[in-house]
């Protein structure tokens, strides 16, 4: 994203975060969470309008006006605030807009998570719902199939997490697969990773030979937040594979302490 759409998404942002205001409640935000997501469709499936809305070069007053008009009297005023908002910004690209009121959809389901003390629970749920979809080869297959319907994909979806997970992780898990622009299991994954930032705390994606125990994450955990110099979610999933020891992912450095990590630098400085 350019710096002309990061500004964009800035002011956006704070035309959201100004319409819900402090003490908004919690059905507030979750409410302006999901009708951004209903917005985001509407500009997928109508390439003029989302033209119209991102033309740079239309006067500021004529696509708010435009905003106003397509969507006044069928979404909250809170989000009718921030769609007006992000109309009169000047964006580098037409997927910037959606893409943006995509995050700002999904930073309001987040924040209505945190009003509940249940962030934690849907960064972990999103985590492991990525290890289940990579885990799948079927069921990652069928998500990631251009030629399955979205809604198919997001009944399927759906079906599979109803009752097992918070309304909020299901929201933003079923309206993620519906706009794939990576694999799932990595969808999920930064999902998960920007619940974890709503925190003000890094992820720490560990692969372990075995299992560890609750001891065992908190010290990892600890260290890790003295390399990192913030506090850090640790998730753990087992892979036999390592041998023995530890491959830990922060952001896109990796420490890799396993068995099988050694053996093949060792095979490389070999050869």
């Amino acid at each position: 994203m350019y710096a002309a759409s990061r500004e964009a998404l800035a002011h956006t942002r704070s035309a959201l975060q100004s319409a819900l205001g402090s003490g908004a409640a919690t059905a507030a935000a979750a409410q302006a969470g999901s009708e951004l997501f209903s917005v985001v469709e509407a500009l997928d499936n109508q390439r003029a309008l989302r033209s119209a809305l991102a033309d740079a070069s239309a006067p500021v007053a004529v696509r708010v006006t435009l905003a106003e008009q397509v969507f006044g009297g069928k979404v909250s005023a809170s989000t009718l605030a921030t769609v007006k908002a992000a109309a009169g910004q000047d964006w580098s690209a037409q997927s910037d807009l959606t893409n943006s009121l995509v995050q700002l959809g999904r930073e309001a389901l987040l924040k209505a998570a945190a009003d509940q003390n249940q962030l934690d629970t849907v960064e972990d749920e999103l985590f492991r719902l990525g290890r289940i979809v990579a885990g799948n080869p079927d069921l990652e297959r069928t998500l990631s199939d251009r030629s399955t319907t979205v809604t198919a994909k997001r009944e399927l979806l759906s079906r599979l997490l109803y009752g097992k997970v918070t309304a909020i992780t299901e929201a933003l898990a079923v309206h993620a697969v519906g706009r794939l622009r990576k694999p799932p299991a990595e969808t999920l994954d930064e999902l998960s990773a920007l619940a974890a930032t709503q925190r003000d705390r890094a992820v720490a994606h560990v692969r372990s030979a075995a299992p560890l125990d609750a001891t065992q994450e908190e010290r990892l955990a600890a260290t890790l937040g003295r390399i990192y110099g913030k506090p850090v979610t640790v998730h753990v999933e087992v892979d036999p594979d390592l041998l023995s020891g530890l491959v830990v992912r922060v952001g896109d450095e990796v420490i890799d302490g396993s068995a099988a990590g050694r053996l093949a630098a060792v095979r490389k400085s070999l050869t």
